[in-house]
């Protein structure tokens, strides 16, 4: 059982440093106030299609990697009590 949890525990270490660097490769996508004041709507082409770009793929493995390291550290929290 003790292997089980160092191995949870560098799974779960390999994980967030895979959702931080995923995060800081994003980019911003609100366009803010000026957005607002533009009219810069959601229904153009490029939104439409936004998972098959660099972003949307960023995006998509960020929500991923993002819920397996919640159900890890769910795991090991279970296993591993204070």
């Amino acid at each position: 059982m003790q292997i089980l949890k160092y191995i949870l525990i560098a799974v779960d270490i390999v994980i967030a440093f895979i959702v931080i660097i995923l995060t800081m490769l994003q980019h911003k996508d609100d366009p803010g106030l000026s957005g607002t004041i533009t009219g810069a709507g959601s229904n153009n082409f490029l939104d439409k299609n936004k998972t098959r770009t660099r972003e949307g793929r960023l995006k998509k493995w960020t929500i991923i990697f993002g819920i397996i390291f919640v159900i890890v550290t769910i795991v090991l929290s279970i296993i591993y009590p204070l």
